[in-house]
C-alpha cells in the first residue's frame, strides 16, 4: 500500500505528466474549437454559393434549394464531428485498430440494421425525386403540416397547432404535396329560398368583379360556377379561384367574410334555423 503511494505521489508531482496533461486538454480544446469553426465557415460557404446561384438564370426551385441547403449543412455538421471525436480519441488510443474493429462489428450488425439503411435510401430518393422540399405543406399518414427538414434518415413536419411529426423516411410511403401545383378553393354560399336567384347571381358577380386587390393569394379571378345545389332549406351558390399553392384555406376565408359582409349591406340573407309559434284556440264546452 505504501509503495502504492509512493507511486502516485511521484506521478502526481512528476513535471512531465502535467505537461503531458495539459498538452492534451490543449489539443482537445483546439480540435473542438476548430470542429466549431470549420462548421460554422462551412455552412456560410454553402450559404453563399446558394445565395450566388439565386443571383443567376440557372437556377433549382426556391424549394429544392432549402432542402438541398439543410441537407448538405447537416453532412458537413456530421463529418466535420465524426472526424473531431476520432481525432480526440486518437490521443489515447490507436484509432486504426478501432476502425477496423468497427468495420467488423458493422458487417455483423448490418444484417439487424435493414431499417437504418431503408430510411437513408428512402431519404435520398426522396430528395433525389424532389417528392417534397423543406417549406412545403404536406399530408404523410396523419401527418399535416410544413416539412421543416428532410435529413438523411428522418423528416420533420411541423403542423398548424406547433407540434412537430419526427417520420423515419423509410416509413414514409403515400405522400399529397400542397405546394406544387396552384391551389383551387371552392366555395359554397348559401341563400335563402326567399331571395330572387338572378338578384342574387347580380349581386355575387358584383362582388366578385369589383374584389380587391388585397387578395395577395389570387392567381385569377374567381369565377360563379352558378347554383350547386338545391336543399330543404337553402339555395347553394359554387364559387371557386385559383390561388397560389397551399393558400386557397386562407383565401376562403377571408372571402366568405367580405362576401357575406356584402350580402348584409344588399338585403341579401344567409339561412339560418327559425321557430315559428302558432296560436290554436280552442271550442269552450258550454
Amino acid at each position: 500500500m505504501k509503495k502504492q503511494w509512493n507511486d502516485l505521489k511521484v506521478f502526481i508531482l512528476n513535471e512531465e505528466t502535467w505537461i503531458d496533461l495539459g498538452a492534451h486538454i490543449f489539443k482537445i480544446i483546439f480540435i473542438i474549437a476548430l470542429s466549431i469553426f470549420v462548421v460554422s465557415v462551412g455552412k456560410r460557404i454553402i450559404r453563399r454559393m446558394f445565395t450566388f446561384k439565386i443571383k443567376t438564370k440557372i437556377r433549382p426551385s426556391e424549394r429544392r434549394e432549402k432542402t438541398l441547403l439543410k441537407l448538405l449543412e447537416n453532412v458537413l455538421s456530421y463529418v466535420v464531428y465524426f472526424s473531431a471525436i476520432l481525432a480526440i480519441l486518437s490521443e489515447y488510443m490507436d484509432v486504426s485498430g478501432l476502425l477496423a474493429s468497427a468495420g467488423v462489428l458493422g458487417l455483423a450488425v448490418g444484417f439487424g440494421a435493414q431499417s437504418l439503411v431503408k430510411d437513408v435510401i428512402s431519404g435520398f430518393f426522396i430528395i433525389f425525386e424532389d417528392q417534397f422540399s423543406v417549406g412545403d405543406y404536406v399530408q404523410v399518414g396523419e401527418a399535416l403540416g410544413t416539412v421543416m427538414e428532410i435529413g438523411l434518415r428522418t423528416t420533420k413536419i411541423q403542423a398548424y397547432g406547433g407540434e412537430v411529426h419526427i417520420l423515419p423516411n423509410g416509413n414514409i410511403e403515400g405522400v399529397v404535396n400542397y405546394s406544387i401545383n396552384n391551389g383551387l378553393a371552392i366555395i359554397d354560399i348559401r341563400i335563402d329560398y326567399h331571395t330572387d336567384i338572378k338578384d342574387a347571381e347580380k349581386l355575387i358577380e358584383q362582388f366578385i368583379t369589383n374584389l380587391s386587390d388585397e387578395y395577395e393569394e389570387l392567381v385569377a379571378s374567381p369565377t360563379l360556377i352558378g347554383v350547386q345545389d338545391l336543399t330543404a332549406t337553402e339555395i347553394v351558390f359554387r364559387v371557386t379561384a385559383e390561388t397560389l399553392p397551399a393558400h386557397q384555406w386562407a383565401f376562403g376565408r377571408r372571402f366568405r367574410k367580405d362576401l357575406k359582409l356584402f350580402l348584409d349591406n344588399n338585403g341579401i340573407e344567409i339561412p339560418y334555423p327559425k321557430m315559428a309559434y302558432q296560436m290554436v284556440k280552442g271550442n269552450k264546452e258550454n
